[in-house]
């Protein structure tokens, strides 16, 4: 026994550390005839029965000798297969531990050594226990796992390590189980499965993203059963149905209940009943709360694992801001073709080789085309030749991608040639998908009609030169009324001792009549520059053509038809009565020089009412109510060349000796000075229309007769009182001053306004009467006036005056209460220095 305990034990020492083999254990409990024959021998000997002893003895013989045959046989074996499982059981990755009852070794490799940090002299579960102590969970874990292993049952754990040095936690799989046939005795087993737990990590958060991602993807996922009952809807299709995914798989709602047309009831969950595995299509869903909105749906049936029922998995994608984009899309491209359409100014699309592709109304409107006739023509030819070549140049520089600073004046060649600026520009894209290669930058060309500004600047530039014309008629009319007054005046100074009969008087008569004869002319400068004195009250235009009916008939002569056309219910208007007069004259008098062979002559009233402010030619009528005053004929008409023109003062188209030129001048200026407008209307060989439109009087509505009564032949002008008369022109001075003596005034002189307000400041008191010129060198008129208020304020003055009296409003501060115009006479100087004492006293 001693040698084959030997020979256990040093199988053992070959195989583990600290006991015998379980191949030697195993060979003793096979072979225990041995020991029950000592049994045997020493129950005899106890029983001092000698055959029994003998018999004990004898066996426990043959057992000593067969187990010592038998050991060195197992021994040999027991050593083979012993170093087998020690080389298996060393080589595992996993550590392996088998320990007795008392925890002690009897096999530990070498991954157990280095997984539990075993060290000799402690017990390896110790040390174990040891490597978990830093995390109460895995140590309270670990000793609930030792205690259940030692009450016979099988258990595993997996324990976490605690981090060391900001390194991530290790974790041990660690199983027990004890040993069948070996009370106390376990078999443990650990695994380092930190990689794992790592991996399941990784797996568990992309998991978790995946759920998030399908949770509130952009589009919805549902799965419903054959019955049609909700199995998982995600966040982003139950926001849609206006309800949280809990409220659709609480089995309480149905795929039915979403759909505006449900699936049918054979099949509630065959969204399009098609049948197949597969299905796509788009329908209409209905939130809880009503809200409709279409879909497009992919759906799977999926086959249960039991085989006999089904599921489906289906992906939502809302249509809604797709159909909005599209609608929105749709109305975008409808707003730029309607302002394509309804631009103002013509827009043309021009490919690369030059060709119109496409073209709005107004760019026809302006070539006087329809669309079909210019589409896919070269530009060049809708240009007019002598300036295709610049075009065209122009056309390829942006092309090449030059940006011109300046649009090109361009004529177009329609039915009538009108005057453009061209603007263009590059296009990126193709003007059109189906065009050649070399088309592939277009041209974007915008037209701006400068027809009419051409015509207004032209207009404009005639306005300037009227008025400067005027200004300069206005200046002359004032100096020659200086003049005239003079001739006048002496002429009546002459004729006061001259009386008929004398040979003098008809000579004298002779230069006043002249002189009257210029006077008027001044009047027509006066009147065409709109700066003429004029007494205006309000009346009745037709009682006006009333009166003139048979003068006018006298004038045109009986070849000519003359027909008055009265409106009813003819507004009144405010003008001078005899300047308006001279107005329908004058329109009389060209219309029958217009109609040299005979013709027909309508004069027609009416009441013209403008809503919106109307451009015509270069006026802009305002909105208001007028009076119109047609004057129609059918006479030979105006040339369009001359229409700009027949305003001017001085320039007509009739024979020399014919006419002045100043009749329309003169129609132009009283008009305007009114306050009114004239038109012209006219057709070569069709006649004309002259149109005067005068404001509607807004005060009182009854006719007021506010003209000065007429001087009465024979009354008395003489008087008596101080005047002093301030005149810079020696000749009217004079004239001026020997009439007043004549008539019994004192008069004292003065040349300019710096000596008369040095008589009134000296001898002041005594002066009755101011009469000063408007205009003067130095101290004019109404500053004169403005001083002599300050020192005299109950002192009258009378302004006398080549030009209006309407410029003397441009001067603040004056009030003026008598105006005499020039050219006067002796009896309108005595008759208004008369009146105006008279008022005074």
């Amino acid at each position: 026994m001693d040698d084959t305990t030997t020979s256990l034990s040093e199988n053992a020492r070959t195989t583990s550390v600290g006991g015998p083999p379980p191949g030697g254990a195993l060979a003793l409990l096979q072979y225990g005839v041995a020991p029950v024959g000592v049994l045997v021998l020493a129950a005899g000997l106890l029983l001092n029965n000698d055959p029994v002893g003998w018999l004990g003895a004898g066996l426990a013989a043959a057992g000593v000798g067969l187990l010592i045959g038998r050991s060195v046989i197992v021994a040999r074996r027991s050593a083979r297969v012993g170093a087998l499982l020690s080389g298996a059981l060393e080589g595992m990755p996993a550590g392996q531990l088998l320990c007795d009852a008392a925890d002690g070794v009897i096999f530990v490799n070498a991954a157990f050594r280095e997984l539990a940090g075993w060290r000799r002299g402690e017990r390896p579960l110790d040390a174990l226990a040891r490597q978990f102590a830093g995390d109460p969970d895995s140590a309270r874990e670990f000793r609930r796992l030792r205690e259940r292993v030692r009450a016979g049952a099988v258990a595993s754990a997996e324990l976490a390590m605690p981090a060391l040095d900001g390194h991530p936690p290790e974790w041990r799989r660690v199983q027990g189980q004890p040993v069948a046939g070996f009370p106390g005795s376990a078999h443990w087993r650990v695994e380092d499965i930190t990689a794992r737990r790592e991996l399941e990590q990784v797996m568990l958060r992309e998991q978790s993203k995946l759920a998030d991602f399908m949770e509130h993807a952009p589009v919805g996922f549902f799965s419903v059963d054959e019955d049609g009952q909700f199995m998982f809807v995600n966040s982003t299709l139950a926001q849609w149905l206006e309800a949280s995914p809990g409220d659709l798989t609480d089995g309480e709602r149905r795929l039915h209940d979403i759909l505006a047309a449900p699936p049918p009831a054979a099949a509630p969950y065959d969204l399009f009943d098609h049948g197949g595995a597969e299905q796509r299509g788009e329908l209409t869903m209905v939130g809880l709360h009503g809200r409709r909105f279409q879909v497009a749906v992919a759906q799977s049936v999926v086959l249960a694992d039991d085989g006999a029922s089904v599921h489906t998995r289906s992906v939502v994608r809302d249509l809604s801001p797709e159909r909005e984009w599209q609608e929105a899309l749709r109305q975008s491209e409808q707003r730029f073709q309607r302002f394509f359409e309804d631009a103002p100014i013509g827009i043309a699309l021009v490919d690369g080789t030059g060709q119109l592709t496409e073209c709005n109304e107004a760019f026809l409107t302006l070539i006087g085309s329809e669309a079909g006739s210019v589409i896919n023509r070269p530009m060049a030819e809708l240009i007019v030749p002598a300036e295709r070549e610049a075009v065209s140049a122009r056309l390829t520089a942006v092309q090449g991608g030059a940006d011109p600073a300046t649009p090109l004046e361009v004529r177009l060649s329609g039915g009538h040639e009108l005057t453009a600026q061209l603007y263009a520009r590059r296009l990126a894209a193709p003007v059109r998908g189906d065009g050649p290669a070399g088309a592939s930058v277009g041209l974007i060309l915008h037209f701006i009609d400068m027809t009419e500004r051409k015509s207004l600047e032209a207009q404009f530039a005639q306005s300037q030169k009227m008025q400067a014309v005027g200004q300069l008629a206005g200046g002359v009319a004032h100096d020659f009324n200086n003049l005239l007054t003079a001739m006048i005046g002496f002429c009546d100074l002459l004729l006061l001792r001259h009386k008929p009969g004398d040979q003098s008087f008809s000579d004298i008569m002779q230069i006043k009549q002249n002189a009257n004869r210029a006077a008027n002319l001044v009047r027509q400068l006066l009147a065409f520059s709109r700066q003429q004195t004029l007494q205006p009250r309000v009346i009745n235009v037709t009682d006006v053509l009333a009166e003139l009916a048979n003068l006018l008939r006298r004038l045109i002569g009986e070849n000519i038809e003359l027909k008055m056309i009265h409106g009813r219910d003819l507004g009144l208007v405010k003008v001078d009565q005899n300047q308006l007069e001279q107005v329908i004259i004058n329109l009389v008098v060209n219309a029958r020089d217009a109609m040299a062979g005979g013709g027909k002559l309508t004069v027609n009233t009416s009441n013209y009412l403008v809503e919106q402010p109307e451009r015509r030619e270069h006026e802009t009528i305002p909105a208001g109510s007028y009076v119109s005053v047609e004057v129609i004929d059918t006479g030979c008409g105006i040339p369009r060349e001359n229409l700009q023109r027949i305003f001017e003062p001085f320039y007509t188209t009739k024979e020399v000796g014919s006419g002045t030129g100043l009749g329309l001048s003169t129609v132009y200026g009283i008009v305007r000075q009114t306050g009114g407008f004239v038109l012209v209307d006219s057709a070569v060989g069709e006649g004309t229309t002259f149109t005067i439109l005068l404001p509607h009087h807004q005060g009182d509505l009854r006719p007021v007769d506010t003209a000065e009564p007429r001087e009465r032949r024979g009354s008395d002008l003489t008087g008596t009182g101080t005047i002093l008369l301030v005149e810079d022109e020696d000749a009217v001075r004079v004239f001026s001053a020997r009439a007043l003596r004549n008539k019994g005034y004192q008069v004292l002189e003065a040349k300019n306004g710096e000596a008369a307000l040095q008589q009134i400041e000296t001898d002041g008191a005594r002066i009755d009467l101011l009469i000063t010129d408007v205009v003067m060198p130095q101290m004019d008129g109404p500053t004169l006036a403005r001083h002599v208020r300050r020192l005299r304020p109950e002192m009258r003055v009378i302004f006398i005056s080549g030009y209006a009296e309407d410029r003397l409003g441009e001067i603040d501060g004056v009030e003026v209460a008598h105006f005499l115009p020039k050219p006067f006479s002796l009896k309108q100087l005595a008759s208004k220095v008369k009146e105006v004492i008279r008022e005074g006293r």
